[in-house]
């Protein structure tokens, strides 16, 4: 499928999505939505490797006939003529595709059962996500589908209204889905479309799972270029990468798309909403990432509730080679004595109860290898706010930590119209100095979000990657020069963007003024040739 086509059936499904939602706000539309969009791409897959699998037994029975023999699927017809090697075809799809779901439960079962108005589809749609959530896979999903309410009231007052409603929900996507490919890839970015969709119509709520692809892009870069020699390029493999406030997880799956499939060793993810938990869950999976190449875990980040991360053993302690985060700006916490104690913080310092953003940073950062690269989008105000906040920034940089400030244009996000910045982050790093990005007057103005463009995004990789300067952009800073500055980050006292004014050629602008009279001097007089034939007083 082309990326005109895949941006088609995107446009495509947030078009049934704004016509069908109804009383829904789009945050609760968006969960069903997905979910269905979700279990296609499962079964699609599960379909096309049972047809592999089973080879010619697999059944080739049309349509029409499966009608008349009461079937749904192909599937579900060689289950029941088949029932003692069922165990064994399960046990063998749990090998390659690393899951199985029952025929019953496949998007075909479900899509015909909505297109004939059948009355057991709410109830066959509550057992397949129940099975999914604690059989399909060998990675329990507790909770997949927790915030999918097939009793909402929302959907129907009686359960009569509610299948009618599913029904039709299921038909209309099902209806936009055929006239496409069913190229399975394609629906995972069919999803991210849509995810993005939800989010721009989320307004400031979107900021809790939905990283802008733009600046996705730059980070997930940044983080797989070699950490110590970055103009050598991309690095062949990454052992491990997490995301500490992952959202839907796209800032992962981007880091993913970049090393290849088989370029990480694991992915690992926290989120503490719920929601957005089970969203990123589905996003891994619905993207080709087996359950057994990522984790992601439902909890507080501050307060480090994920007990692999807790492990007090030094040479046990869980390091990673990538950290990307976009965590929640100036987000009040309240720290106490115990995290004061905290093993994460105690060489820093705490960060005020106000902002918690350098606590997100110093989190991520114990987990960082020492040859590994952060990058994590943060408030400006991290640049140069004092207090507490200075105190730990200047740890930081003493001890040679910063690598790069990158400045981004106002109004990139959906959640906020902020300026913000991205700092790059390194424990062992080479030179000795700290690169300055000013990209803030780079952007294409849009009528609800800035957009950096291909250029624009290109423009940071390169300076970043070469360490590049080049006036009123970019700068390498000695520490000495940042030291006399009290530590203070703020770009610009380091990269000045003032224009300054031309030179003027004072003979050239004589000439250009001499020849100005001359015109006007001769425009004067004819205009006073013809005012005197027409009997009128001439011009002064």
């Amino acid at each position: 499928m082309t990326e005109q086509n895949q941006k088609q059936l995107g446009k495509t499904l947030w078009a049934i999505a704004d016509q069908l939602r109804g009383a829904m706000d789009a945050d609760d539309f968006r969960d069903y939505m997905l979910s269905f969009l979700f279990l296609r791409y499962l079964s699609d897959n599960y379909e096309a490797a049972a047809k592999r699998e089973l080879g010619r037994d697999y059944p080739d029975i049309a349509a029409e006939v499966l009608t008349k023999v009461g079937a749904s699927t192909p599937l579900q017809v060689w289950y029941e003529e088949n029932l003692s090697d069922v165990p064994a075809f399960e046990k063998q799809m749990r090998r390659k595709v690393h899951y199985v779901i029952e025929p019953q439960h496949l998007w075909s079962s479900i899509a015909n059962m909505a297109r004939t108005q059948d009355g057991e589809l709410l109830h066959t749609l509550q057992a397949g996500f129940k099975y999914i959530e604690t059989e399909s896979f060998q990675s329990t999903f507790a909770g997949l589908f927790s915030e999918i309410d097939l009793s909402s009231h929302k959907l129907g007052r009686t359960y009569t209204e509610r299948n009618a409603k599913l029904c039709t929900i299921i038909q209309k996507i099902a209806e936009g889905l055929a006239e496409f490919s069913t190229n399975i890839d394609a629906l995972g970015d069919a999803y991210e479309y849509l995810i993005g969709q939800f989010a721009a119509g989320s307004g400031k709520k979107a900021g809790e799972f939905y990283t802008p692809q733009q600046i996705s892009d730059i980070l997930s870069t940044i983080v797989t270029l070699d950490s110590q020699e970055p103009a050598t390029g991309k690095k062949e493999r990454l052992e491990s990468v997490m995301d500490f406030a992952c959202g839907s997880g796209s800032l992962l799956l981007n880091v993913r798309k970049r090393m290849g499939p088989h370029g990480i060793g694991k992915i690992y993810g926290q989120e503490k909403n719920i929601t957005t938990y089970n969203l990123a869950r589905m996003n891994m999976l619905l993207h080709g990432v087996k359950d057994t190449e990522f984790e992601i875990y439902h909890g507080d980040t501050l307060t480090n509730d994920w007990d692999i991360l807790r492990e007090l053993n030094p040479a046990k302690k869980p390091k990673f080679d990538a950290i990307v985060a976009n965590p929640p700006f100036s987000y009040r916490w309240e720290p106490t004595d115990a995290l004061a104690d905290d093993v994460r913080f105690k060489n820093h310092g705490l960060a005020p109860k106000s902002a918690a953003d350098f606590a997100f940073l110093l989190h991520g950062f114990h987990f960082l290898k020492d040859e590994g690269v952060m990058a994590i989008i943060l408030p400006h105000g991290v640049l140069f706010r004092g207090g507490a906040e200075e105190r730990i920034r200047t740890k930081l940089l003493k001890d040679g930590h910063i690598d790069t400030v990158i400045g981004l244009p106002a109004n990139l996000f959906y959640s906020t119209g902020i300026p913000v910045c991205i700092l790059v982050l390194k424990k062992c790093k080479k030179p000795d100095d700290v690169l300055f990005i000013n990209a803030a007057e780079h952007f294409i103005k849009g009528k609800r979000q800035n957009q950096l463009t291909q250029e624009h995004i290109a423009k940071i990789i390169e300076t970043y990657q070469f360490r590049k300067e080049a006036p009123r952009y970019s700068r390498r800073v000695e520490m000495d020069e940042i030291e006399k500055n009290d530590y203070n980050l703020n770009i610009s006292r380091y990269i000045s963007t003032a224009v300054g004014e031309a030179e003027i050629d004072l003979e050239a602008t004589h000439g250009e003024l001499v020849e100005i009279e001359k015109a006007i001097a001769a425009a004067k007089h004819k205009h006073n040739a013809f005012l005197k034939e027409l009997g009128l007083s001439p011009l002064p």
